[in-house]
């Protein structure tokens, strides 16, 4: 192996991917029409290449590699222009990356000896369209902007000739402000750049994916685990090996993504005959959609920086088919699967968690929600409600113990392969052990931001008889 080889094997074992997240701000109006702009055409110039991929792919019976024959040059000097060459070329890409995951999920699909993809994939999405507002959605090459980190930090990118003079910015470049400060300011090198508007809270943000070298990064304190069940009624609860637990409830937020949902209905069935939506329907999707997504948002990043904060470097997720076959009825799979939209929440989750070095594993959970973690049976457990009880005498949080067992059962899972393999002594796995449960923190959301619940500290699978009123009693393991 030459020196030069040996050398970029060294510095790629040294290296590891980060993503910095931050809001930018256009410094004056016109800075701000030309970044609405912009967005807009690059979300055109996506939707159009999309379009003319996807009726090839129907056309062909999806037959991969038809999709490649849309003339995506002619659409890219379209919109040249607006959005500069080396933008328009990046749009193109992010899509043509888009088609091949897809057609990659696809064939993990179709393979019987695959189990990775349980679920036909959905085919590259559109950004809206002109009529209805169109998502303000943008990329731009690594080469094409420069952020600069400081008192007063910005970021420059190249915009096309149409808008050059239409901006307070010097030259060619664009000039935003940058707020807040990244988790990330010393990287290697620098990724595509992603831009889109926030609606939920009317912000410009950015995405910057980049390299940084293993000694300068802000590492996880430990190699602690941590395990999430998402569930109907509280969407997330939480256990980690540090003996924390979380659980971010959300009835009321699924009761207001209902009620909109009834309005909705009730706007169509007022609808003539031949209409199928309106401008108000029309807007109560995009308020309803927003809300949710805000939900998220936040919830990833709260979680995620608590358990960065704990030393936590992977987190353990159940996949989509385990999660509805637990979640079994009808209003139970609509609160999963529509309101909650899981796969998109762990496309955030995935996103979120890179930011601070955390890796996500999907793992199967299958029966985690009806096990008692005292005797390990499943048959005679029952759940009501929030509780889960089982005739050894176990009572406690059916979602927190969910998480727990789905958190001991992977633990346990590992530290076994790992004995055999390296013949470990006990004390190293006692080490690795979930610690005891301390009482749960409980959240409730309040529009903007997840708070923490008075009742935190006193869960509502709690009992007051007088056998337990003065015990520190555990609800998620029900131990005393």
């Amino acid at each position: 192996m030459s020196k030069k080889a040996i050398r970029h094997k060294i510095q790629m074992s040294v290296v590891v991917k980060r993503t910095n997240t931050f809001a930018v701000r256009p410094l004056t109006d016109d800075d701000e029409q030309v970044l609405r702009d912009l967005l807009d055409a690059s979300a055109a110039l996506w939707n159009e290449i999309n379009y003319q991929r996807l009726m090839r792919y129907n056309d062909e019976d999806g037959f991969d590699g038809d999709v490649w024959e849309a003339d995506t040059g002619a659409l890219e000097g379209k919109y040249k222009g607006v959005l500069g060459a080396s933008t328009a070329q990046t749009v193109r890409r992010a899509n043509t990356e888009a088609w091949r995951s897809f057609f990659r999920l696809k064939k993990k699909f179709h393979d019987e000896s695959n189990n990775s993809v349980t679920e036909h994939p959905e085919l590259p999405g559109f950004r809206g369209n002109e009529d209805d507002g169109r998502v303000l959605k943008g990329v731009v090459r690594k080469d094409a902007y420069t952020v600069e980190w400081g008192d007063r930090s910005r970021l420059e990118m190249v915009v096309g000739k149409e808008l050059r003079d239409k901006h307070s910015s010097p030259k060619s470049r664009l000039r935003l402000e940058v707020v807040g400060d990244p988790n990330w300011p010393d990287y290697e090198d620098q990724g595509r750049l992603e831009l889109w508007y926030d609606e939920t809270d009317c912000t410009f943000r950015a995405s910057q994916p980049v390299t940084v070298s293993e000694e300068t990064r802000d590492a996880p304190l430990a190699d602690h685990k941590a395990a999430l069940d998402i569930g109907a009624n509280n969407l997330v609860a939480c256990t980690t090996t540090t003996g924390e637990q979380y659980l971010y409830e959300g009835r009321e937020l699924f009761q207001r993504f209902r009620e909109t949902t009834r309005e909705i209905s009730r706007l169509q069935s007022k609808l003539r005959e031949g209409r199928y939506s309106s401008e108000r329907i029309r807007r109560l999707y995009r308020k309803r959609t927003r809300r949710r997504d805000h939900a998220q948002e936040a919830l990833c990043r709260d979680l995620l920086e608590r358990l960065h904060a704990e030393g936590v470097d992977t987190v353990y997720i159940g996949g989509l088919t385990d999660v509805l076959k637990t979640h079994w009825s009808v209003e139970t799979n609509a609160k999963t699967h529509n309101f909650w939209a899981f796969k998109q929440f762990t496309e955030r989750l995935v996103c979120t968690a890179e930011e601070y070095g955390i890796s996500v594993e999907v793992r199967s959970e299958a029966w985690t929600s009806q096990e008692c973690p005292q005797c390990g049976g499943t048959d005679q457990t029952i759940r009501h409600q929030d509780t889960l009880t089982c005739p050894c005498g176990f009572e406690g949080h059916a979602d927190l113990t969910a998480s727990e067992t789905f958190l001991r059962r992977h633990q346990n899972s590992e530290s076994s392969d790992w004995r055999t393999r390296h013949d470990v002594s006990r004390q190293r796995q006692t080490e690795k052990a979930v610690r005891p449960m301390a009482r749960p923190v409980r959240f409730e959301w309040d529009s903007h931001e997840w708070l923490e619940s008075p009742r935190s500290h006193r869960p509502k699978g709690q009992r007051t008889d007088p056998s337990t009123v003065h015990c520190d009693r555990n609800v998620a393991s029900g131990k005393s």
